[in-house]
C-alpha cells in the first residue's frame, strides 16, 4: 500500500473549470449559429443546382422534357417550394405530373429554408436542354433566421437553360 498525497483535483479546481467553459462556450455558439446557417445555405443551393441540371440532363438524354416543381410530398407539384422539389420526365412537356411519367428524384427540403420557385410554378426543359418557358426563371433560398447576414441566393435558369447562382445578398 503506497502512501502519499492524494492525486486528483479538488472541487474548487473542477468548479472553476467549468466555469471558463461555460463562458467559452457561451462566446463561440454566435458564431457557430452563423456558421450552420451558411451551410445550410450552401447545401440547399448545391442541391437545387444539382436537381435543375438533373432535369437538364434528363431532357437531353430521352429526348422528351424534363420538369422541376415545388412539392411537399414528393408525389405531386405544390406552389410551396420551402417542402422540397420533384424532377420528373414530362414526356408530353405541359408541366404536370400524369399517368405514365417517372418521378426521377425528390429533394425534401430543410424546414430552417425558405424557397421561392417561379411564379408560374415549373421550370421545364425541352429535348435541346433549353427551359421551354421564354422568360428568364429564378429561384430564391434564404435562411428563415437571417439576421444581419448575406443568407439569400437567388438562382436564374436562363432560356438556353444554364442555372448560376448569384452572389448571396441581404435578405429581403
Amino acid at each position: 500500500m503506497r502512501l502519499g498525497p492524494a492525486r486528483g483535483f479538488t472541487l474548487v479546481e473542477l468548479m472553476i473549470t467549468v466555469a471558463v467553459l461555460a463562458v467559452l462556450a457561451a462566446i463561440a455558439f454566435p458564431s457557430f449559429e452563423g456558421v450552420m446557417r451558411s451551410n445550410r445555405l450552401a447545401t440547399a443551393t448545391n442541391e437545387m443546382i444539382a436537381s435543375l441540371t438533373l432535369a437538364r440532363s434528363e431532357a437531353i438524354r430521352s429526348a422528351r422534357p424534363a420538369s422541376v416543381c415545388g412539392s411537399t410530398d414528393g408525389a405531386a407539384c405544390a406552389d410551396d417550394w420551402s417542402g422540397g422539389w420533384l424532377v420528373w420526365d414530362d414526356t408530353n412537356g405541359d408541366g404536370t405530373i400524369d399517368a405514365g411519367e417517372t418521378l426521377v428524384r425528390f429533394v425534401e427540403a430543410n424546414d430552417r429554408m425558405t424557397i421561392t420557385g417561379p411564379e408560374d410554378g415549373v421550370i421545364t426543359f425541352d429535348n435541346r436542354g433549353r427551359r421551354a418557358n421564354a422568360d428568364d426563371q429564378e429561384v430564391v433560398l434564404r435562411a428563415k433566421e437571417c439576421g444581419n447576414s448575406d443568407l439569400q441566393v437567388r438562382l436564374e435558369i436562363t432560356t438556353t437553360g444554364r442555372a448560376s447562382a448569384q452572389p448571396r445578398e441581404a435578405c429581403s
